[in-house]
């Protein structure tokens, strides 16, 4: 689901950028990566946690995938022309994501899932893209947050099988990830990282 104008205002300001930045020096904490690994960013919107990924977590590459073209567009302004040489922009749908089975090591979402109609769909996607013991970074918002009395007018979500802590933990044992290390805002929302196949990232 692409963002109303409403949620294009959130994620282009300054302090989303700053949100990002703070999340994921916290992610990096939780597990740290060697450098030189395929990554791949849904949902990367103007490209600004492509660039944050590129400084923290120093891949070889990042596929940074948005449904939205002219979030693609932004990003390619956004970007810098010695991290677009790292960082391949794609238009594409989670549903669907352009990279071949067990192609990538580690999958970044800030955001995202909450946006997708069938986010548990999206989730067999990102398992299907990671390679075997293959990391999902993920930071998620809970309903209490985006459809409450305020922001259920503003902000453009889906309704109907929507998501909190427990549901989202057991679709994403469904698809063979453990939630390694996470931190939970109360009834909000959630940041952690997800292992698929349960085994040790080095």
């Amino acid at each position: 689901m692409k963002l109303n104008w409403a949620e294009r205002w959130v994620v282009n300001n300054p302090l989303r950028v700053w949100e990002q930045e703070l999340e994921i020096r916290r992610l990096k904490k939780m597990l740290n990566l060697k450098p030189g690994l395929i990554a791949l960013e849904i949902g990367c919107g103007r490209g600004a946690g492509a660039g944050l990924i590129l400084r923290e977590f120093q891949p070889a590459r990042i596929y940074a995938l948005d449904l939205d073209r002219e979030m693609i567009a932004k990003a390619k302004q956004y970007l810098s022309a010695a991290e677009k040489r790292q960082v391949s922009l794609l238009v594409g749908d989670s549903f669907a994501l352009p990279v071949k089975t067990a192609s990538v090591d580690v999958v970044f979402g800030f955001g995202v899932l909450h946006h997708i109609p069938d986010w548990r769909a999206a989730l067999q996607e990102i398992a299907r893209t990671l390679k075997p013991e293959g990391v999902y970074f993920l930071e998620e918002l809970y309903p209490a947050l985006y459809q409450n009395i305020l922001t259920k007018h503003i902000l453009l979500h889906p309704r109907q099988d929507r998501f909190a802590g427990p549901e989202l933990c057991q679709a994403l044992r469904e698809v063979d990830f453990t939630l390694q290390d996470y931190v939970e805002y109360k009834k909000l929302g959630i940041l952690g990282v997800a292992v698929k196949g349960g085994g040790e990232f080095l």
